[in-house]
């Protein structure tokens, strides 16, 4: 009885130990079976399940894990030699890559050039009435701003702010000073209006700053303003001065002084007056002047850019502008000038 009895204890335990084993996992070659109660009361050792239960060793060899270093490793190499091999090919994408987007930004920037070439306005598409140049430069670009300027005859280099400031010294003396320049707009007379008269007369003095300026009234019909280049209007000459009160005035202004200008002969002939040719300092006629520019008779606005690297003369001619250009001109060089003139002066007295 007692052996059945411990047959039959045996057998349930036997199962329930394979049941529980199916569920946990086993550990490789480590696990031990679970304790048994034998007939007599008392806890039995189980054996290995090797032992026990060869089916469930072989089960076990099949789950066991150290079979998954092996495939995880494979994986690796496979993954390794997958990027020895595809370095080159990432490589050469890369450059290939680098190469066609070199490519693309030349292409890109050809064209970006050829479309601002393209987009530049053209002077008859700019039509705009009473519009602030400022306001065109800002929505459409400097080129539209240009061209509206020229239309609008407002000048189109450098304000005129920035122009002063090179041709007048500022805090400086209003008076009469030793050299004085002049400058003379005119206007047409005459069939076709090829002779010219003197409408207006501007002065001023070393510093740029003026010191003498009025229109004169015609002393013959007018044929042609030139308003595009003298900027005289008939209203301007109409309530201008008389003819030989602006000539004495302007002749006690020059007497004594040192006369600067720009093509003064033409200057002295309208005004009917003479002046004493070595304190004359005409600033077309300097010969340092014409070797820079190289040009035998150089414009006042040519040498306004080149020597003083600002523009004049860009719409209607300002009489006064224009004097204080050939001043600025003349103090530019007139320690060389003045030292020329005497050394001149010096050879003929000594002949």
């Amino acid at each position: 009885l007692l052996k059945q009895k411990a047959n039959s204890s045996h057998e349930p335990l036997s199962t329930c130990q394979t049941h529980s084993k199916k569920k946990q996992p086993l550990k490789a070659g480590n696990s031990q079976g679970v304790p048994a109660v034998n007939g007599k009361g008392n806890v039995a050792k189980a054996e290995s399940t090797n032992k026990t239960n060869p089916q469930m060793n072989g089960s076990a060899k099949d789950r066991s894990p150290l079979a998954q270093p092996k495939a995880k490793t494979a994986a690796m190499d496979k993954n390794l030699n997958s990027t020895k091999r595809g370095g080159k090919g990432c490589e050469e994408k890369k450059k290939n890559g680098n190469e066609l987007k070199g490519k693309g930004d030349i292409k890109h920037k050809r064209r970006k050039a050829e479309e601002q070439v393209e987009q530049q306005p053209k002077e008859p598409e700019i039509w705009f009435d009473d519009v602030d140049p400022k306001d065109i430069e800002a929505a459409i670009g400097p080129e539209a701003a240009k061209i509206a300027r020229r239309n609008l005859g407002l000048e189109t280099g450098p304000s005129k702010e920035s122009v002063e400031q090179v041709l007048v010294k500022e805090k400086a003396s209003e008076g009469l000073t030793r050299a004085v320049a002049m400058d003379c707009e005119m206007v047409g007379v005459g069939p076709k209006g090829e002779d010219s008269i003197v409408a207006r007369v501007s002065l001023v003095n070393q510093f740029g700053k003026c010191i003498y300026d009025k229109y004169v009234k015609p002393t013959e019909e007018v044929t042609d303003y030139r308003t595009a280049v003298s900027g005289i209007r008939p209203e301007n000459i109409n309530t201008g001065e008389d003819f030989k009160t602006v000539q004495k005035e302007v002749a006690d202004i020059l007497n004594g002084r040192i006369l600067v200008g720009h093509a003064l002969r033409n200057d002295l002939k309208v005004l009917f007056l003479d002046h004493p040719k070595k304190k004359i300092r005409d600033t077309q006629r300097y010969k340092p002047f014409r070797q820079r520019v190289k040009t035998t008779r150089p414009s006042l606005k040519l040498l306004c850019e080149k020597l003083l690297n600002v523009q004049v003369q860009t719409s209607e001619h300002c009489s006064i502008q224009d004097a204080q250009a050939a001043m600025r001109l003349y103090t530019l060089e007139k320690k060389k000038w003045e030292a020329a003139v005497k050394n001149k002066l010096n050879n003929k007295n000594r002949k």
